[in-house]
């Protein structure tokens, strides 16, 4: 999912309260088999993550390890085939943050899965507005200040809220920790508008 916004922070806000089970995407995968399109949603789960853990590798100053800082002009898109990274990066630096991200995030920094720039996040905002102005639409009077005013709360409610919502669907819903990926190969491409990116394609390990 591409990530859009600027901002900046730490993920960790929501650690994980569970521990992911390296096989649970293949077990569910073998059990549902006969569901079509399961393993590419999967995947994509995966992926996603992974393009995240990148992101945050790439991002990062002396190899710390937490996630703790992050750099606006890189940004990126996955698919169920692998992802796509946008911004000034040298291919070589490219491949050595992927693999060093793969292995941290499967090994337990689990938390490099979640981006503060995600399109999720965008995505819940939008959500958490539209919700809450029908909410308040319906509470208050239909005079129009009433209604302006009650507007304006609910994007700003969404505003506080979209961030922390939008992290809690990344780490549950949107991605998956990586377990069962392997890097293909990478290579400088451009992608389904025409833009120029890095391409980091991936293959499902079982």
């Amino acid at each position: 999912m591409t990530t859009t916004a600027s901002a900046s922070g730490r993920t960790g806000q929501f650690p994980f309260d569970f521990a992911p089970q390296r096989t649970q995407d293949a077990d569910l995968l073998g059990q549902l088999n006969f569901v079509p399109g399961l393993k590419e949603v999967l995947t994509l789960r995966q992926v996603h993550a992974l393009e995240h853990a990148t992101v945050w590798v790439l991002s990062q100053s002396g190899g710390t390890a937490t996630a703790s800082a992050d750099n606006d002009l890189l940004g990126g898109m996955s698919t169920d085939q692998g992802f796509y990274l946008y911004g000034r990066v040298n291919i070589a630096q490219l491949r050595q943050a992927v693999r060093e991200a793969l292995q941290r995030i499967a090994s337990g920094e689990w938390d490099l899965a979640v981006h503060p720039r995600c399109g999720t996040n965008l995505s819940v905002g939008m959500l958490l507005t539209a919700g809450l102005a029908v909410c308040i639409n319906l509470a208050l009077p239909r005079g129009p200040i009433l209604q302006l005013l009650g507007l304006g709360a609910a994007a700003a409610a969404a505003a506080e809220l979209a961030p922390d919502v939008g992290a809690l669907a990344q780490r549950y819903v949107t991605t998956a920790i990586p377990f069962n990926l392997g890097v293909v190969d990478i290579s400088v491409t451009h992608d389904f508008w025409g833009r120029e990116a890095h391409f980091v394609r991936v293959r499902w390990v079982e």
